[in-house]
Parts: structure tokens; C-alpha cells; sequence
């Protein structure tokens, strides 16, 4: 495969987000192919390839190393007979409806997460992710520099699942699995892109409190950070259909799955790389 199979990278929204043509997904992928790739990964923050009804559960496996070394979720098991997958299965209560930056109740942060569509409902299930940079940049200058010296508790207490109200004993299965060892990370809320060298914050649904703070306090101020992480002029929204892939630079975006449908949906993740974040003052996240 090369570059003059007119590989075309289409934006799909204003500040973050890109589609990418003309390329199929797979462990063989050309060196200047994927330069393409990681590139347009860098500038849009999360891209999109539909048509990859080809790849499988290893050849997805396979191609995710080409980005890093496959990470495997802390806590949840991987999916059978594969070796890194994490699969999101709505009849087994994952439905991850909340914003979120994956894995960030533990030091070392995937770099970046990588999705197939497997089972995808007819109407409903589609994916947000959010622009932490632009978020970081449209704050005020004094919201700016009170958050370059805040520092966030995160931790998987509570599995994000638990926000679903569907198949109660399902999610409580899920939910147990999901914190069946309790990780403390501190991490900064502003962190310092180690590819881009650009601000973004670091927050999510992981987060409890910012510390320093009390309850009210911190959650007053993460309410104010988040409207920014969550307005619609940093996001992108993706419909899926089966055979979809979505890569997304994990340390530069937020996302939510939105649960709003009730047909079967199972997506599956392979996350790679592992960053441990550090702020302008390179102090880098600490384990509690």
C-alpha cells in the first residue's frame, strides 16, 4: 500500500476530528501510510476510518502495535482468546456514558486507544470525544493559571458503568470486576502533551476531587473546567456503523458514549503506550 491510493483526510468537525479515506487498516501498513496516520492523529486528535470489515479481532491486535505497545486494562480481564482486547458489551452492562480519558486512575496513561465497531445498533450509540487543548485555551488567563497549578485525585471506585440504570445485575458484575483492585493517581490538571508540547487538561469522570480542596470546593471548580472540556465547539460526534475504526490521542481528548439506545451494541478497544503525565513544571502524576 502506498500514499498514491490517494489516502484523503477529511475533517469532521471544527476543532477536532478527521476522516480518513482510502486506507485499509492492518499490520502490513506502509511506513508513509501510517506516517499519514499518526500526523493527522497529532492535528485532529481522533480519526475515523469506516469500511474495516476485514480486520478481526488479532488482525486488530496486530495493527494496534504499530502505535505502541498494547496495554492491557488494569483491572478487566481481556476478552476471550485474544490477548489486549477490552470489549464494551451493552448486555454485560458497559455502557460508558460519562466523560472520561481512558485509564487515568493509574500513573502510566494509555497513549492511545484504539475502537472497532462490532455490533452496532440501527439508531442511537454514537461516540462524543472533546478537545482537551482547546478546552485548556479557552479559559480565561486567571482560570488558566489557577489550573496550571492544580493537581486531581482519580481513581476507578467507580466504574463508570454504574451510571447505566439498565441490567442492574449485569452492571453490578461489571462494576465489581471493574474495581476489583482500587487505584489512587495523582495526576495534574494541566498536563504538558509529550508529543505537541501543548497544554490539555486532565480530567474525567475518574476524577473525585481536586486536591487541596474540599468536597464543595473541588466540585464547584470541576464543574467550571468541565463546561469548557464539554462545550459543542470542541467535540465531535460519530455515528457508528459496523466495521468502523477509531483511533483517538487518549492524553488529548475526552470522550463519552452516549447510551441511548436499546438494541445490542459491543465495540472493542485496544489501548497503547503508556505516558505518565508531568505539568509545566515537568512534576510528573504519583501513585496514593
Amino acid at each position: 500500500m502506498t500514499t498514491q491510493q490517494k489516502i484523503k483526510v477529511l475533517p469532521v468537525a471544527g476543532r477536532i476530528g478527521a476522516e480518513i479515506q482510502g486506507v485499509l487498516l492492518g499490520k502490513d501498513l506502509a511506513p508513509e501510510v501510517f506516517n499519514e496516520i499518526k500526523q493527522a492523529l497529532l492535528k485532529y486528535k481522533v480519526v475515523f476510518f469506516k469500511g474495516q470489515n476485514h480486520l478481526n479481532d488479532a488482525e486488530q491486535e496486530a495493527f494496534a502495535k504499530l502505535l505502541g505497545e498494547p496495554y492491557a486494562h488494569p483491572t478487566v480481564p481481556v476478552k476471550d482468546k485474544t490477548n489486549y482486547i477490552f470489549e464494551l458489551d451493552s448486555q454485560h452492562g458497559a455502557k460508558a456514558n460519562h466523560w472520561h480519558t481512558d485509564v487515568t486512575f493509574v500513573t502510566e496513561v494509555p497513549k492511545y486507544s484504539i475502537l472497532r465497531g462490532v455490533t452496532i445498533p440501527s439508531v442511537g450509540g454514537d461516540t462524543v470525544w472533546a478537545n482537551t487543548n482547546a478546552a485548556y485555551e479557552d479559559l480565561p488567563q486567571e482560570l488558566k493559571e489557577l489550573a496550571d497549578g492544580l493537581w486531581a485525585i482519580h481513581t476507578n471506585e467507580y466504574d463508570y458503568a454504574s451510571l447505566s440504570k439498565e441490567g442492574e445485575a449485569a452492571l453490578q458484575k461489571a462494576k465489581a470486576v471493574f474495581s476489583s483492585t482500587v487505584f489512587k493517581t495523582k495526576h495534574p490538571v494541566v498536563h504538558i502533551h509529550a508529543e505537541t508540547g501543548k497544554k490539555h487538561l486532565l480530567l474525567g469522570g475518574f476524577v473525585r476531587k481536586i486536591a487541596g480542596f474540599n468536597s464543595s470546593e473541588s466540585q464547584n471548580l470541576l464543574n467550571i473546567f468541565n463546561s469548557y472540556v464539554e462545550r459543542l465547539e470542541n467535540t465531535v460526534r460519530w455515528q457508528w456503523t459496523e466495521g468502523d475504526v477509531v483511533i483517538w490521542d487518549n492524553l488529548a481528548t475526552q470522550h463519552y458514549a452516549i447510551a441511548d439506545y436499546d438494541e445490542h451494541r459491543v465495540v472493542r478497544r485496544v489501548t497503547v503506550g503508556k505516558n505518565v503525565p508531568v505539568n509545566e513544571k515537568n512534576e510528573a502524576s504519583t501513585s496514593i
